[in-house]
């Protein structure tokens, strides 16, 4: 990807091309304006002011850019997206406003994940200039969190394994000073014995482990931040078709959100206690594989059977939250690649959201409104914890039947979230199954700007 930084410049009255834009109400007077030869070629070009749409105009010497819009009065963080996929190299500058959210749009646009080809793309940055210096900073850091993700999440599970994981989060604590620790082998099946189990199969080199980082005054309000690090998911005894495993590379994309989530709220500063925990696994066959009817118990002291191996990010979370728990947060948000039937019920673009308190659910609704990152809540419906009923064990890592899949996943991970807590749980996608302006295909991040503008909202 070009450097993000390059991207947005300052606005210092530099030669740059125009871009307009114009809406559907404001074509007409637009194209009044100009004259006979632009009007024609406005027109050789079909240009009829749509969403995205783009013509280019000659103007003497020079060209310029007009571009459709929904609303010239209310832009989104797209809507210039598909001008920074599409125009040559060079500095653009909006017309009668400034770019406002589409700054992030511009940005994101241009991502391109080119780790594994062999002559990656060169062509030059599209620059684009505002005014509003102050607003720079804030949108690249957030376009710098969302690339983290998609390069996470689309690099091959034999890169991206556990350990790389953990090389990833030392890193990042690293470079903001953060405190570090890792667990694993035998204090691992003592201290956090479901993310042993579903990850001891593996091969040593993606052996399992509970990641962690701790940041902030011990004085600030606490915050805890879970990710789900399956870096690869066969399913286990109970392993998928084929056709189910091609994605599974992307069963770390919980874990890519929180490191994304926690890199913001480190690098801005927030007034907040962090405390970062990833169960980095991979759901591996072999000899010693953790078998279906098998009973774990829990760092919570809860016995789990287990009715289904496919159903390990819940296992490994379990441990995790019982971990960040015993810190007595303000606060807890895990991510997980978790249910296909979130995907069922909402499609790739929504990630489910699931919260205990419905003002802080409220708040996160509005945030990814904001954001232009919606989410949608589902609920944690107390009748549906008997699904999880199991007859020799506290709990069943699977439910007896097909219903409300995310919803008894949610349930489950309940549990193991101490009373009280305020708790919000996303079971996302982290992956495009098609492009759109501004989010190309592949793995990408969903809810990151919905939790993130919570964040800045409770203690920016």
């Amino acid at each position: 990807m070009n450097d993000k930084n390059a991207l947005i410049q300052p606005d210092r009255d530099q030669a740059a091309v125009p871009i307009h834009l114009v809406d559907k109400a404001g074509l007409e007077l637009f194209v009044k304006g100009l004259s006979a030869p632009q009007r024609a070629a406005l027109a050789a070009q079909k240009f009829a002011g749509d969403g995205y749409s783009y013509a280019i105009v000659p103007d003497g010497d020079g060209w310029f850019v007009v571009s459709g819009v929904a609303n010239t009065e209310s832009l989104s963080s797209w809507c210039m997206a598909k001008l920074a996929e599409v125009l040559p190299a060079g500095t653009y500058r909006r017309v009668g406003g400034e770019p406002g959210p589409a700054l992030f749009g511009w940005v994101t646009g241009q991502y391109r994940f080119d780790r594994y080809l062999a002559k990656p793309d060169e062509e030059g940055p599209r620059v684009l200039l505002t005014k509003d210096v102050a607003a720079i900073a804030p949108v690249l850091a957030e376009a710098e969190a969302t690339a983290l993700v998609r390069d996470l999440v689309n690099t091959p599970a034999e890169d991206m394994g556990p350990a790389q994981l953990e090389h990833e989060a030392q890193l990042l604590a690293k470079a903001h000073g953060a405190e570090f620790k890792v667990t694993h082998g035998d204090a691992l099946e003592r201290g956090f014995p479901m993310v042993h189990s579903v990850g001891r199969a593996a091969a040593r080199s993606h052996a399992p482990r509970m990641i962690e980082l701790t940041w902030g005054d011990p004085k600030h309000p606490k915050l805890a931040l879970v990710g789900k690090g399956v870096c690869f998911d066969s399913g286990g005894l109970d392993i998928k078709p084929s056709s189910g495993m091609l994605l599974m590379k992307k069963d770390m994309g919980g874990a890519a959100h929180a490191l994304a989530l926690a890199a913001l709220v480190m690098g801005q500063r927030l007034k907040v206690r962090l405390h970062l925990l990833i169960p980095a696994v991979e759901n591996a066959i072999s000899g010693n594989a953790f078998r279906p009817g098998d009973v774990l118990r829990s760092r919570a002291g809860i016995s789990v059977e287990i009715g289904n191996t496919d159903a390990e990010g819940r296992l490994v979370l379990g441990d995790a939250l019982t971990r960040a728990g015993e810190e007595a947060p303000e606060l807890v948000i895990d991510f997980a690649t978790l249910t296909g039937a979130a995907r069922v019920a909402l499609g790739p673009d929504l990630p489910a959201m699931f919260a205990r308190h419905d003002e802080t659910a409220a708040e996160l609704l509005a945030a990814g409104e904001m954001a232009d990152d919606r989410c949608w809540r589902l609920p944690l419906f107390d009748g549906y914890r008997e699904y999880l009923k199991s007859d020799i064990a506290d709990l069943n890592n699977s439910s007896s039947n097909g219903y409300a899949g995310a919803s008894v996943a949610g349930l489950f991970l309940d549990r193991f979230v101490p009373e009280g807590l305020d708790w919000i749980h996303f079971d996302t996608f982290a992956w495009r199954p098609a492009a759109k302006p501004g989010r190309p295909k592949g793995g990408d991040a969903l809810g990151l700007r919905a939790a993130w503008g919570l964040l800045k909202a409770r203690y920016g």
